[in-house]
Protein backbone atom coordinates (compact mmCIF):
# COMPACT_ATOMS: atom_id res chain seq x y z
CA UNK A 1 0.00 0.00 0.00
CA UNK A 2 1.31 3.16 -0.76
CA UNK A 3 1.36 6.32 1.67
CA UNK A 4 0.78 9.65 0.38
CA UNK A 5 1.30 13.05 2.14
CA UNK A 6 -1.55 15.14 1.61
CA UNK A 7 -1.47 18.05 4.08
CA UNK A 8 -2.21 21.66 3.55
CA UNK A 9 -0.24 24.76 4.62
CA UNK A 10 -0.79 28.48 4.40
CA UNK A 11 2.12 30.58 4.69
CA UNK A 12 2.13 34.43 4.70
CA UNK A 13 5.69 35.78 3.63
CA UNK A 14 7.22 32.62 3.19
CA UNK A 15 6.33 31.43 6.74
CA UNK A 16 4.23 28.38 7.34
CA UNK A 17 1.00 30.14 9.16
CA UNK A 18 -1.23 26.88 9.10
CA UNK A 19 -1.03 23.67 8.79
CA UNK A 20 -4.40 21.09 7.39
CA UNK A 21 -3.76 17.36 8.10
CA UNK A 22 -5.32 15.23 5.64
CA UNK A 23 -6.30 11.36 5.87
CA UNK A 24 -7.24 9.80 2.88
CA UNK A 25 -8.08 6.35 1.37
CA UNK A 26 -7.58 5.04 -2.11
CA UNK A 27 -9.44 1.88 -3.16
CA UNK A 28 -8.99 -0.09 -6.42
CA UNK A 29 -9.90 -3.66 -8.26
CA UNK A 30 -11.37 -6.15 -5.72
CA UNK A 31 -11.83 -3.65 -2.94
CA UNK A 32 -8.10 -3.46 -2.53
CA UNK A 33 -7.12 -0.71 -0.20
CA UNK A 34 -3.78 0.86 -2.43
CA UNK A 35 -3.16 3.86 -0.41
CA UNK A 36 -3.44 6.19 2.67
CA UNK A 37 -3.07 9.03 3.79
CA UNK A 38 -2.56 8.79 7.65
CA UNK A 39 -5.55 6.62 8.61
CA UNK A 40 -7.79 4.86 5.84
CA UNK A 41 -9.90 4.06 8.78
CA UNK A 42 -10.98 7.41 10.01
CA UNK A 43 -14.52 7.50 10.71
CA UNK A 44 -16.80 10.91 9.53
CA UNK A 45 -19.40 11.73 8.29
CA UNK A 46 -20.14 11.28 4.55
CA UNK A 47 -22.05 14.34 4.02
CA UNK A 48 -22.76 15.35 0.37
CA UNK A 49 -20.90 12.64 -0.87
CA UNK A 50 -23.17 10.15 -0.17
CA UNK A 51 -25.99 11.55 -2.76
CA UNK A 52 -25.05 9.21 -5.91
CA UNK A 53 -26.27 5.88 -3.58
CA UNK A 54 -29.21 7.72 -1.84
CA UNK A 55 -30.89 8.36 -5.37
CA UNK A 56 -30.42 4.26 -6.20
CA UNK A 57 -33.13 3.34 -4.30
CA UNK A 58 -35.17 5.73 -6.51
CA UNK A 59 -34.09 4.66 -9.87
CA UNK A 60 -34.17 0.55 -8.96
CA UNK A 61 -38.15 0.90 -7.84
CA UNK A 62 -39.01 2.12 -11.46
CA UNK A 63 -40.57 5.46 -10.01
CA UNK A 64 -37.61 7.62 -11.58
CA UNK A 65 -39.13 6.75 -15.01
CA UNK A 66 -41.98 6.75 -13.95
CA UNK A 67 -42.39 10.46 -13.16
CA UNK A 68 -40.54 11.35 -16.47
CA UNK A 69 -37.21 12.68 -15.41
CA UNK A 70 -33.89 12.16 -17.05
CA UNK A 71 -30.00 13.13 -17.02
CA UNK A 72 -31.05 16.54 -15.78
CA UNK A 73 -32.64 15.37 -12.81
CA UNK A 74 -30.66 12.51 -12.39
CA UNK A 75 -27.43 14.87 -11.99
CA UNK A 76 -29.34 17.63 -9.63
CA UNK A 77 -30.44 14.81 -7.60
CA UNK A 78 -26.55 13.51 -7.14
CA UNK A 79 -25.71 17.96 -6.90
CA UNK A 80 -24.32 20.26 -4.57
CA UNK A 81 -25.35 22.53 -6.79
CA UNK A 82 -24.74 26.46 -6.79
CA UNK A 83 -28.01 27.91 -6.26
CA UNK A 84 -28.20 29.58 -10.28
CA UNK A 85 -31.33 29.86 -12.31
CA UNK A 86 -30.76 26.73 -14.00
CA UNK A 87 -30.59 24.68 -10.81
CA UNK A 88 -33.22 26.26 -9.34
CA UNK A 89 -35.68 25.89 -12.35
CA UNK A 90 -34.84 22.08 -12.78
CA UNK A 91 -35.63 21.63 -8.67
CA UNK A 92 -38.73 23.64 -9.06
CA UNK A 93 -39.89 21.04 -12.27
CA UNK A 94 -38.99 18.52 -10.45
CA UNK A 95 -41.42 19.38 -7.67
CA UNK A 96 -44.06 20.62 -9.50
CA UNK A 97 -44.24 16.83 -12.01
CA UNK A 98 -44.94 15.18 -8.68
CA UNK A 99 -48.39 17.94 -7.45
CA UNK A 100 -45.72 19.43 -4.84
CA UNK A 101 -43.81 22.91 -4.43
CA UNK A 102 -41.21 24.74 -2.91
CA UNK A 103 -42.68 24.48 1.00
CA UNK A 104 -42.43 20.61 0.85
CA UNK A 105 -38.67 20.59 0.85
CA UNK A 106 -37.57 19.70 4.01
CA UNK A 107 -34.72 21.91 3.73
CA UNK A 108 -33.79 25.25 4.71
CA UNK A 109 -32.99 28.54 2.07
CA UNK A 110 -29.63 29.77 2.07
CA UNK A 111 -27.52 31.68 -0.13
CA UNK A 112 -26.63 30.18 -3.36
CA UNK A 113 -22.83 28.59 -3.30
CA UNK A 114 -21.49 29.76 -6.66
CA UNK A 115 -20.84 33.20 -6.85
CA UNK A 116 -22.94 33.90 -9.86
CA UNK A 117 -26.06 32.81 -8.20
CA UNK A 118 -25.47 34.81 -5.24
CA UNK A 119 -25.36 37.79 -7.76
CA UNK A 120 -28.34 37.07 -9.27
CA UNK A 121 -30.25 36.93 -6.33
CA UNK A 122 -28.93 39.91 -4.82
CA UNK A 123 -28.91 42.18 -8.22
CA UNK A 124 -32.75 41.01 -8.70
CA UNK A 125 -33.68 41.55 -5.40
CA UNK A 126 -35.31 37.94 -5.11
CA UNK A 127 -35.97 35.96 -2.03
CA UNK A 128 -34.13 33.18 -1.21
CA UNK A 129 -35.99 29.94 -1.31
CA UNK A 130 -35.30 26.15 -0.49
CA UNK A 131 -34.56 25.80 -3.72
CA UNK A 132 -31.66 27.09 -3.55
CA UNK A 133 -30.41 25.10 -0.76
CA UNK A 134 -27.47 23.00 -3.07
CA UNK A 135 -29.19 19.87 -1.95
CA UNK A 136 -32.77 20.68 -3.14
CA UNK A 137 -32.59 18.43 -6.12
CA UNK A 138 -31.72 15.56 -3.58
CA UNK A 139 -34.70 16.70 -1.67
CA UNK A 140 -36.95 16.87 -4.66
CA UNK A 141 -35.88 13.27 -5.47
CA UNK A 142 -36.88 11.45 -2.12
CA UNK A 143 -40.12 13.62 -2.18
CA UNK A 144 -40.89 11.95 -5.56
CA UNK A 145 -39.80 8.37 -4.04
CA UNK A 146 -42.06 8.73 -1.31
CA UNK A 147 -44.71 10.43 -3.52
CA UNK A 148 -44.16 6.87 -6.44
CA UNK A 149 -44.54 4.46 -3.58
CA UNK A 150 -47.70 6.29 -2.13
CA UNK A 151 -45.49 6.64 1.15
CA UNK A 152 -46.27 10.35 3.13
CA UNK A 153 -44.40 13.33 2.06
CA UNK A 154 -44.59 14.25 5.18
CA UNK A 155 -41.44 13.57 7.73
CA UNK A 156 -39.21 11.97 3.96
CA UNK A 157 -35.86 13.30 5.83
CA UNK A 158 -36.58 11.80 9.20
CA UNK A 159 -34.72 8.44 10.09
CA UNK A 160 -37.58 6.27 10.60
CA UNK A 161 -38.99 7.14 7.14
CA UNK A 162 -38.90 4.47 4.07
CA UNK A 163 -37.14 6.75 2.14
CA UNK A 164 -34.35 6.90 4.29
CA UNK A 165 -34.17 3.10 5.59
CA UNK A 166 -33.67 2.33 1.76
CA UNK A 167 -30.49 5.40 1.70
CA UNK A 168 -29.15 3.54 4.85
CA UNK A 169 -29.11 0.18 3.33
CA UNK A 170 -28.04 1.49 -0.36
CA UNK A 171 -25.20 3.03 1.54
CA UNK A 172 -24.11 0.54 3.51
CA UNK A 173 -24.40 -2.55 0.46
CA UNK A 174 -22.00 -0.24 -1.59
CA UNK A 175 -19.27 0.64 0.85
CA UNK A 176 -19.15 -3.09 2.26
CA UNK A 177 -20.51 -2.55 5.38
CA UNK A 178 -22.99 -3.42 7.63
CA UNK A 179 -26.17 -0.97 8.24
CA UNK A 180 -26.00 -1.16 11.75
CA UNK A 181 -22.43 -0.01 12.09
CA UNK A 182 -23.79 3.08 9.96
CA UNK A 183 -23.50 5.80 12.51
CA UNK A 184 -26.44 8.56 11.61
CA UNK A 185 -27.12 12.09 12.08
CA UNK A 186 -28.94 14.74 10.82
CA UNK A 187 -27.04 16.85 7.81
CA UNK A 188 -26.88 20.07 7.56
CA UNK A 189 -29.81 19.86 4.75
CA UNK A 190 -32.12 18.22 7.35
CA UNK A 191 -31.55 14.64 5.96
CA UNK A 192 -30.19 11.59 7.61
CA UNK A 193 -26.50 11.57 7.05
CA UNK A 194 -24.12 8.84 7.65
CA UNK A 195 -20.86 8.20 9.40
CA UNK A 196 -18.14 5.37 7.80
CA UNK A 197 -14.67 4.88 7.73
CA UNK A 198 -12.91 6.60 4.74
CA UNK A 199 -11.90 3.26 3.15
CA UNK A 200 -15.55 2.24 3.38
CA UNK A 201 -16.40 5.25 1.28
CA UNK A 202 -13.47 4.42 -1.17
CA UNK A 203 -14.93 1.06 -1.63
CA UNK A 204 -18.50 2.64 -2.45
CA UNK A 205 -16.97 4.97 -5.52
CA UNK A 206 -14.27 2.15 -6.92
CA UNK A 207 -17.54 -0.17 -7.19
CA UNK A 208 -19.63 2.89 -8.53
CA UNK A 209 -17.05 2.84 -11.13
CA UNK A 210 -16.48 -0.29 -12.03
CA UNK A 211 -20.12 -1.18 -12.19
CA UNK A 212 -20.45 1.46 -14.82
CA UNK A 213 -17.63 -0.09 -16.76
CA UNK A 214 -19.57 -3.16 -16.70
CA UNK A 215 -22.75 -1.06 -18.14
CA UNK A 216 -24.72 -2.01 -15.04
CA UNK A 217 -28.01 -0.13 -15.22
CA UNK A 218 -28.04 2.21 -12.15
CA UNK A 219 -24.58 2.86 -11.75
CA UNK A 220 -24.05 3.41 -15.29
CA UNK A 221 -26.92 6.24 -15.46
CA UNK A 222 -25.81 7.61 -12.54
CA UNK A 223 -22.13 8.23 -13.90
CA UNK A 224 -23.39 9.28 -17.19
CA UNK A 225 -25.87 12.33 -15.64
CA UNK A 226 -23.06 13.78 -13.57
CA UNK A 227 -20.08 13.32 -16.30
CA UNK A 228 -22.47 14.49 -19.07
CA UNK A 229 -23.69 17.44 -16.81
CA UNK A 230 -21.24 18.52 -14.48
CA UNK A 231 -22.59 22.29 -14.40
CA UNK A 232 -25.77 20.40 -12.58
CA UNK A 233 -23.73 18.59 -10.32
CA UNK A 234 -21.97 22.13 -9.06
CA UNK A 235 -21.92 24.88 -10.81
CA UNK A 236 -19.93 27.78 -12.42
CA UNK A 237 -16.84 27.61 -11.20
CA UNK A 238 -17.65 25.08 -8.51
CA UNK A 239 -14.81 22.79 -8.36
CA UNK A 240 -16.46 19.49 -9.05
CA UNK A 241 -17.46 20.53 -12.56
CA UNK A 242 -14.28 22.36 -12.72
CA UNK A 243 -12.55 18.95 -12.41
CA UNK A 244 -14.77 17.25 -14.52
CA UNK A 245 -14.63 19.44 -17.41
CA UNK A 246 -11.10 19.41 -16.87
CA UNK A 247 -10.69 15.86 -17.28
CA UNK A 248 -13.42 15.02 -20.18
CA UNK A 249 -15.32 12.72 -17.48
CA UNK A 250 -12.83 10.72 -16.70
CA UNK A 251 -13.17 11.77 -12.86
CA UNK A 252 -16.03 11.41 -11.21
CA UNK A 253 -15.73 14.22 -8.25
CA UNK A 254 -18.71 14.81 -5.45
CA UNK A 255 -17.74 17.68 -2.07
CA UNK A 256 -19.20 17.30 1.20
CA UNK A 257 -18.87 19.38 4.12
CA UNK A 258 -16.48 19.49 6.50
CA UNK A 259 -13.46 19.18 4.30
CA UNK A 260 -15.10 15.51 3.00
CA UNK A 261 -14.83 14.43 -0.45
CA UNK A 262 -15.06 11.63 -2.53
CA UNK A 263 -14.18 10.62 -6.07
CA UNK A 264 -13.55 8.06 -8.77
CA UNK A 265 -11.03 7.71 -11.38
CA UNK A 266 -13.39 6.16 -13.33
CA UNK A 267 -11.49 4.49 -16.37
CA UNK A 268 -9.47 2.57 -13.61
CA UNK A 269 -11.97 1.77 -11.35
CA UNK A 270 -10.61 3.76 -8.14
CA UNK A 271 -12.63 5.20 -5.45
CA UNK A 272 -10.90 7.82 -3.52
CA UNK A 273 -11.80 9.40 -0.18
CA UNK A 274 -10.83 12.10 1.54
CA UNK A 275 -10.86 13.82 5.14
CA UNK A 276 -9.56 17.13 6.21
CA UNK A 277 -9.24 16.70 9.60
CA UNK A 278 -10.08 20.35 11.10
CA UNK A 279 -12.43 20.41 8.09
CA UNK A 280 -11.06 23.30 6.37
CA UNK A 281 -12.84 23.46 2.60
CA UNK A 282 -9.51 25.47 1.43
CA UNK A 283 -7.60 22.09 2.12
CA UNK A 284 -9.71 19.31 0.44
CA UNK A 285 -9.65 20.65 -3.01
CA UNK A 286 -5.98 21.26 -3.34
CA UNK A 287 -5.08 17.93 -1.50
CA UNK A 288 -7.89 16.06 -3.86
CA UNK A 289 -5.94 17.56 -7.07
CA UNK A 290 -2.57 16.54 -5.51
CA UNK A 291 -4.17 12.58 -4.56
CA UNK A 292 -5.04 12.86 -8.30
CA UNK A 293 -2.01 13.59 -9.60
CA UNK A 294 -0.11 10.47 -7.33
CA UNK A 295 -2.55 8.42 -8.72
CA UNK A 296 -1.79 9.38 -12.51
CA UNK A 297 -5.81 11.05 -12.91
CA UNK A 298 -4.04 14.68 -13.75
CA UNK A 299 -0.93 15.78 -15.36
CA UNK A 300 1.88 18.11 -13.68
CA UNK A 301 1.71 20.78 -14.32
CA UNK A 302 -2.47 20.99 -13.85
CA UNK A 303 -4.18 23.05 -16.85
CA UNK A 304 -4.87 26.61 -15.86
CA UNK A 305 -8.37 26.11 -14.34
CA UNK A 306 -7.32 23.26 -11.75
CA UNK A 307 -3.87 25.08 -11.13
CA UNK A 308 -6.31 27.75 -9.60
CA UNK A 309 -7.14 25.34 -7.31
CA UNK A 310 -4.25 24.21 -6.67
CA UNK A 311 -2.26 27.03 -4.88
CA UNK A 312 -4.91 30.11 -3.96
CA UNK A 313 -3.14 33.35 -2.68
CA UNK A 314 -3.57 34.85 0.48
CA UNK A 315 -4.35 38.65 0.18
CA UNK A 316 -4.44 41.58 2.72
CA UNK A 317 -7.66 43.33 2.81
CA UNK A 318 -5.36 45.90 0.79
CA UNK A 319 -5.56 43.15 -1.93
CA UNK A 320 -1.89 42.43 -2.03
CA UNK A 321 -0.78 39.02 -2.36
CA UNK A 322 0.78 38.16 1.35
CA UNK A 323 1.11 34.60 1.31
CA UNK A 324 -0.88 31.72 -0.20
CA UNK A 325 -2.62 27.99 0.41
CA UNK A 326 -1.06 25.17 -1.44
CA UNK A 327 0.49 21.45 -0.47
CA UNK A 328 3.36 20.89 1.68
CA UNK A 329 6.05 20.61 -0.95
Amino acid sequence: MIKYQLDIVATRGGTIESRHRVHAAVVGHRDALVGAAYDPAAVTMWRSCAKPFQVMPFLESGGFDDVGWGDDELALACASHGGEPEHVAIAESMLRDIGLEEGDLACGPHEPLSARGARIVRESGARLTRLHNNCSGKHAAMLARAHTQNWPTNGYERSAHPVQHDALHTVARWAGVEPASVACAVDGCGVVVFGLPLEAMARAYSRLALAAQRCDEIPRRIVHAMRTHPFLVGGTDRFDSVLMEETGGHVLAKVGAEGVHSAAVLDAGIGIAIKVEDGAQRAQFPALLRLLQHLGALPQPLPPRLADWMRKPVRNTRGEVVGDVRPVE
